[in-house]
């Protein structure tokens, strides 16, 4: 019966997530990129918003109901709402803001570290920031309040990254958001400089009275793009020691419409108040190939190495392999089926009942309608 039920589940899934053999081919992809979809504009206001809903077989029914590691299609073998939101934006010219918000799985997971003294409120605020851009100062501008971190090779939203799962490092080797002043200016024509300083990782209010320094150089061309993130500052409750360090860096290569890549790097690490520090180290790959106007293949591979068990809490390596096939329906409407295998050199994955396994395999259907994106 449960075999049943899961073929019923995945073949109605699979009618929306795949185009129909009797429709037309897919037209051939444009010489260049298709312009970006128009903004929905009420005055000088743009509006945008999406609406992210999957569903994820896991292989070792999990009792618990929840895919190991994941982050954020962590429900298994059940439908599930990621994440719907509505964002304002009104650009610098020379005063702007942003406005995120949102509510599902996703943004409870976001925010699982805020201090339970913060206010409530936030916990559905992904970003809420004002801007400030100086005339004659080269395009300095600055942003306080509540925003996304600089690291990282993927974002919050799925249709933005090129898997629907995000991947290992992601997930457990950077921030989410912080809340402080950030400052970007661009440098000549492909380098971009940027600082910033904010009460620390995850939290609005500062559980200490240290900040956290953020530093970040990009370079950009047509081709290559090569961004660079350092963290450090104190995140401990109640003490200014121990530093927690992050360097994170993305090298992305563009070599045409059809053929994307990335390599993503982390190293972390967090000192003890006493002797002693945890360290995590990871690396990723991936690679995007647009096969047509409407469809694309897209590959990932990781290697996570939580040594001392700070981000998991078990220390030990894990890898992850996974491949998405993209299928975009019309301008804001796409679905995403993806498999994905995740493995670690101990027994780590829930299995059933009782009992763990060393591996997990997944197989998961994403739905996404966006608009104003």
């Amino acid at each position: 019966m449960r075999f049943r039920n899961l073929c019923t589940c995945l073949a109605v899934f699979a009618c929306l997530a795949l185009p129909s053999r009797a429709q037309n081919a897919p037209p051939p992809p444009p010489a260049t990129p298709p312009p970006a979809d128009a903004p929905w504009t009420i005055g000088d206001i743009k509006f945008s918003g999406l609406v992210d809903g999957y569903y994820s077989y896991n292989s070792n029914h999990p009792a618990s109901g929840n895919n190991g590691l994941y982050n954020f299609d962590v429900k298994a073998n059940q439908f599930s709402l990621n994440m719907a939101k509505v964002s304002l934006m009104h650009a610098a010219e020379p005063i702007g803001f942003q406005l995120d918000l949102g509510f599902g799985r996703a943004f409870e997971i976001v925010h699982q570290f805020e201090p339970n003294t913060g206010p409530s409120f936030m916990r559905n605020v992904e970003q809420a920031f004002v801007s400030w851009k100086p005339a004659k100062t080269g395009g300095l501008q600055l942003d306080f309040g509540k925003f996304v971190t600089s690291a990282g090779a993927e974002v919050i939203e799925s249709h933005a990254n090129w898997n629907y799962s995000r991947s290992l490092l992601f997930s457990w080797a950077i921030p989410y958001y912080h809340f402080g002043l950030r400052a970007t200016e661009p440098i000549g024509k492909h380098f971009t400089g940027g600082f910033q300083l904010v009460n620390g990782w995850n939290n609005v209010e500062d559980l200490n009275s240290g900040k956290t320094i953020g530093v970040v150089g990009n370079v950009t061309t047509s081709k290559v793009s090569w961004m660079n993130n350092y963290y450090t500052g104190p995140e401990k409750p109640g003490t200014n020691k121990g530093f927690r360090n992050l360097y994170d860096t993305t090298l992305l290569l563009t070599p045409s419409s059809k053929l994307n890549a990335y390599l993503n790097f982390d190293y972390g690490r967090d000192k003890n108040v006493g002797a002693g520090s945890a360290q995590w180290v990871g690396f990723a790959a991936a690679a995007k190939f647009q096969m047509t106007g409407a469809s694309a293949l897209a590959l990932r591979g990781e290697w996570f190495n939580d040594r001392d068990g700070f981000n998991t809490g078990v220390a030990q390596a894990y890898k992850e392999i996974t491949a998405t096939y993209e299928y975009k329906w019309t301008k804001g409407l796409l679905s995403r089926i993806e498999y994905r295998r995740d493995w670690a050199d101990k027994k780590f994955f829930e299995r059933g009942t009782g009992g763990l396994r060393a591996e997990q395999n997944t197989l998961t259907i994403g739905i996404i309608g966006y608009f104003g994106m």
